[in-house]
């Protein structure tokens, strides 16, 4: 099977749970994501240089976060960034079309979407979803076709649909 040499970036915007965050950072490292922007309040492991929380916080976090990472928080490219429309602006000066993984009138399926070269999947709040002035920063907006009684994935399966689809196609 010939794999599409992409470059795939992956935002999490206001992500709550540390379980997600690890299990984020594990399909990220599974479907060779280059770099994992954690942005606005989801929680990160210990950054290597000065890290603005209590430490006892910090290690806490990172702890949670590793139960479900199983160390993949230490084998891909990470960084965190309080302010998510700087994050997106800086990827679209790179020349990264960036799309938000949501369900809205104007999404297009994800099966039938062409990923080009260089893309950033833009993630959001496990409850809520990517705020509405977030979707207006974005090249499109994709959702995954819902076939059961429920309306939407936990976040993470969401991802790892997207993920699949992005990369395979």
């Amino acid at each position: 099977m010939t794999i599409p040499n992409r470059d795939i970036i992956v935002i999490a915007h206001d992500i709550r749970s540390t379980h997600n965050v690890g299990s984020l950072f594990r399909t990220c490292e599974g479907f060779n994501v280059q770099h994992l922007y954690l942005t606005g309040y989801t929680p990160y492991p210990v950054l290597s240089t000065h890290d603005p929380r209590l430490p006892h916080i910090a290690r806490k976090l990172t702890e949670q976060i590793h139960k479900t990472a199983l160390d993949t928080e230490h084998m891909i490219r990470w960084s965190h960034m309080d302010d998510v429309i700087a994050c997106i602006t800086q990827l679209h000066t790179e020349g990264y079309t960036v799309v938000a993984l949501e369900q809205a009138a104007n999404s297009i399926a994800l099966p039938e979407y062409q990923p080009p070269q260089k893309i950033a999947l833009l993630l959001g709040r496990e409850v809520e979803g990517i705020d509405p002035s977030l979707l207006t920063l974005c090249d499109h907006i994709l959702e995954i076709p819902m076939l059961g009684h429920k309306e939407s994935f936990n976040v993470v399966q969401a991802a790892a649909i997207a993920l699949y689809g992005l990369r395979f196609s």
